[in-house]
């Protein structure tokens, strides 16, 4: 994989793990934690939800699903 590629699943990652360690976050919270813009933030959280891994319950907020994952 090209090294753009790695860093963005590092970063997908990351959110994902940042979410389902503190339960239910804002997308406010994840570009403050992650100093990233809110659009590459957004971006991160389609993929998640895209692949059934979070899911918002209300507008601006994000928890993760029951979906199992092996995060490696």
């Amino acid at each position: 994989m090209s090294p753009s590629t790695d860093r963005m699943l590092n970063r997908v990652r990351s959110v994902y793990l940042f979410i389902r360690k503190q339960g239910t976050v804002t997308t406010k919270e994840l570009v403050e934690e992650f100093e990233m813009t809110q659009r590459t933030i957004q971006r991160d959280l389609n993929i998640l939800s895209y692949n059934d891994l979070v899911r918002s319950p209300r507008r601006g907020y994000w928890t993760v699903t029951d979906k199992k994952v092996k995060v490696s």
